[in-house]
């Protein structure tokens, strides 16, 4: 990591030194607000959101369903017998556990699907990036930076590249 830190100031040094040249151009891009704000990025989330949006439903429901066992269970605890008791709470155990293992796999399961989208959507914004560079003749592109200064930050013509081009977004081109 010091190494990649090193090798970027210098090259940004150099970049400096040859941009006082005349003609040495260097741009900035925000990669995390690429991610955030493009219009494959929103697509993208909300794409998840729906897939995701059943077992959301149905965790929610088993969390109210163990809830209202447990209020159930300390409500009625001393009518209950010991045998009623017993069952409930091995109910109330099992939901518990089920809760758990859902709750863990959905929040695998999101991550890997958040980051198969995000791999997509980096992709895209790589190629965008790639386009504005060749077409406007930046000799060198950054996307990631301690300091940007705005005259040199191109995020703004990334995200409204992706916007513009948001069929190949959809299409996952």
């Amino acid at each position: 990591m010091k190494a990649l830190t090193k090798l970027s100031a210098f090259v940004l040094l150099f970049g400096m030194a040859a941009a006082q040249a005349g003609d040495f151009k260097v741009g900035v891009v925000d990669t995390e607000r690429v991610l955030r704000e493009s219009t494959p990025a929103m697509i993208a989330e909300n794409k998840i959101e729906k897939e995701f949006s059943g077992r959301d439903a149905d965790i929610k429901k088993l969390t109210r369903d163990a809830k209202e066992l447990q209020a159930d269970l300390e409500k009625e605890n001393s009518k209950l017998s010991d045998t009623e008791r017993r069952n409930k709470e091995r109910e109330l155990t099992a939901m518990n556990t089920d809760l758990q293992r859902m709750q863990r796999e959905f929040r695998e399961d999101l991550n890997l699907r958040k980051n198969e989208e995000l791999a997509i959507v980096l992709e895209q914004a790589n190629k965008a990036i790639q386009f504005i560079a060749e077409s406007e003749k930046f000799d060198l592109i950054l996307q990631e930076a301690v300091y940007r200064n705005p005259k040199i930050d191109i995020t703004d013509k990334v995200i409204k590249y992706l916007a513009d081009n948001k069929a190949d977004s959809k299409a996952g081109k």
